[in-house]
């Protein structure tokens, strides 16, 4: 080899120890406008070919950002902020469900749902004229000025509740003439109205909604809250994407159908329930009474055709009247029965063998038991009235003697069979089941005084009830609010096909009850001939008690006036319960309440074609004179 050459190669080979990146130097040289050999050359600073380079770097490095915020957005956590991205022009709009009606037995609505709207607002596009806006809706709607402003400025969401459950008629024209005043950003969907077209007529039983802006109808009283599931239905909705104030059409859009309610027929009959509801309003009025009750019952079947209180309410308009009128005082109010529960009384002991209709009683002026003396509502000496008599003439004392042949318990078992002190479960909220003195408060004067009405208490539904029991042949049918069957959102199911029955008494006991309680009517022998109907045999009781004052927990010196009755006497079609609580006007049962009972009896047989049964109406005896056989030790 030359020795130029091998000198060269000496020159070239590595050097012991350091490993030579062959290129290395030129690249970098070529990137920083150097040559090979580290002088100047190549690629100058500023020309193109450098500029060009370093854009070049620039481009990879904001690319590898945005790969890093990708693999982020799709590997790390995607379901949230794909929901935030949605969410930045999402809607969803509540699709309300259409709620059932209430109907009564022939099928007319005592409430139903009318054609109605929402009117929504994109606070996007309300934002520059929220004032004028909400003005304009606070006048035209009644809404809140002040919450009405806040949500229509609030521009982070497309999406709000102006008002619910506006009728549509008005909210069409709203929309049209908030479009003509430039205003942007309302519209409406479909969002039915509850509509009470008969007002006043049930109110107190089939109850009311309220409306909140957002949650729409709230059920607050009556059938409306006691079933509102089953009424309600279950809403749906629509979601989907919004721009500029606009349905995106290729955005995402998803719609859940609402389930519509179901409808809940009642008992109640609509035309009879109208006019029992004025009859009793007028007694109320005409008597000074502080409020009333009147039920009218199937005597066969225990469904309540009509159920009225006095004070009531519209519900068209419920917060117009006093909360203490928005319940039903026929279930929720408890008092003592009075005379009227004699009925039961006499209807035991006859079935129990302690007496006959002509058991005779000698009634003496006062009657003095322990440390206390029971009296008669009337003056009289020493009296001799037959167990018809008693009952006719509503004599407390004959009453407690003829019960001295039964035992304190097993006259309590039989007013509990009867139904009393415990609820009816008609399937209306908020009734109270009254009290049945036992165990230690079972004494015997308290036993006396439970035969004539007092130291017990009831609601009026129990008492119709129970005295519903004798019309019905002595056995024990529940009252009906619900016709076929209904679950209530406590889980409990209510229906005239669930109404139980029981045997109370005999039948025979019964009739011979329904003969006692005739002589009441008789204007010869008893106390309430204004409870009689003309061309029918009625069998029905008064009543009188004292009233227990709410604040003393005590006798106040009120009474309460009632009259139950049933006809025809010995067919027996409706009972009629009616009481008049704390009347200023001077009278008694048979006086005040009797009359009510003889309009209502007299309606609902005309209105059923319920014909007169051309029979005689009993004439047992209700006295017996000095000369004829001792009297039967009662």
């Amino acid at each position: 080899m030359d020795p130029v050459q091998e000198e060269s190669v000496a020159q070239d080979a590595p050097r012991p120890g350091r490993v030579r990146r062959p290129g290395a130097r030129g690249l970098r040289g070529r990137l920083f406008g150097r040559s090979s050999s580290g002088e100047r050359g190549g690629v100058r600073r500023g020309s193109p070919q450098w500029r060009l380079r370093v854009g070049f770097l620039v481009i990879a490095f904001v690319l590898s950002i945005f790969a890093a915020r990708l693999v982020q957005l799709q590997a790390v956590d995607p379901k949230e902020y794909a929901a935030a991205a949605t969410a930045a022009g999402a809607v969803e709009v509540v699709l309300p469900a259409q709620r059932g009606d209430i109907l009564d037995r022939n099928g007319r609505p005592l409430a139903e749902s009318t054609s109605g709207s929402m009117i929504l607002a994109d606070p996007t596009l309300t934002v520059d004229k929220a004032g004028e806006i909400a003005t304009f809706l606070t006048k035209e709607l009644g809404v809140d000025y002040s919450d009405t402003l806040a949500l229509l400025e609030r521009d982070e969401t497309r999406f709000q509740y102006v008002a619910r459950q506006i009728p549509s008629t008005i909210a069409d024209d709203l929309l049209a003439r908030a479009e003509a005043k430039g205003f942007e950003g309302l519209w409406s969907e479909r969002d039915p109205v509850r509509d009470y077209p008969v007002g006043d007529v049930g109110a107190n039983i089939v109850g009311f909604l309220g409306t909140d802006p957002v949650e729409g109808s709230q059920p607050l009283a009556g059938l409306e809250l006691t079933f509102n599931d089953w009424l309600s239905g279950k809403d749906g909705v629509a979601r989907w994407q919004s721009g500029m104030g606009y349905k995106i059409p290729l955005g995402d859009s998803t719609t859940v159908e609402p389930v519509d309610g179901k409808d809940l027929t009642t008992t109640l009959d609509l035309d009879l329930q109208w006019y029992v509801q004025r009859a009793l309003r007028q007694a109320v009025e005409d008597s000074g009474s502080v409020s009333g009750v009147a039920i009218v019952m199937d005597s066969r079947t225990g469904d309540v055709l009509a159920q009225a209180d006095y004070p009531t309410y519209d519900a068209t308009n419920p917060l117009a009247s006093p909360k203490e009128d928005l319940g039903s005082r026929a279930i929720s109010d408890v008092y003592e029965p009075g005379s009227v529960s004699k009925a039961f009384t006499v209807a035991s002991l006859l079935d129990a063998g302690k007496v006959t209709k002509r058991t005779k009683i000698v009634v003496p002026p006062e009657l003095h038991r322990q440390d206390r003396t029971i009296g008669d509502w009337f003056d009289h000496p020493e009296i001799r009235l037959t167990m018809a008599g008693v009952i006719a003439k509503s004599s407390n004392i004959g009453t407690v003697l003829a019960a001295d042949t039964m035992g304190k318990q097993q006259f309590r078992d039989y007013l509990s069979a009867f139904g009393l002190g415990t609820k009816t479960d008609a399937g209306i909220r908020g009734e109270t089941a009254g009290l049945l003195p036992s165990g230690a408060l079972l004494n015997s004067q308290t036993k006396d005084r439970m035969t004539f009405g007092q130291s017990l208490s009831v609601n009026a539904l129990q008492m119709t009830a129970a005295f519903n029991t004798i019309a019905n042949g002595g056995e024990y049918v529940a009252p009906s609010i619900i016709a076929g069957e209904a679950k209530a959102d406590s889980g409990s199911a209510f229906g005239t096909d669930l109404a139980g029955t029981h045997r109370v008494v005999s039948e025979e006991a019964a009739q011979d009850t329904t003969a006692i309680l005739e002589r009441v009517i008789d204007p010869e022998a008893g106390v309430a001939p204004r409870a009689a109907v003309e061309g029918y045999r009625v069998a029905g009781k008064t009543g009188t008690s004292q009233r227990v004052g709410p604040e003393c927990a005590c006798y106040d010196g009120t009474f309460s006036m009632s009259f139950a009755g049933f006809a025809p006497a010995d067919d027996p079609r409706f009972t009629v319960y009616v009481v008049l609580h704390a009347p200023t006007e001077e009278g008694g049962g048979g006086s005040m309440a009797g009359p009510v009972f003889s309009k209502i009896m007299s309606f609902a047989l005309r209105r059923y074609q319920v014909p007169p049964t051309g029979t005689k109406p009993s004439q047992v005896p209700v006295e017996w004179g000095p000369d004829a056989a001792e009297p039967e030790q009662p």
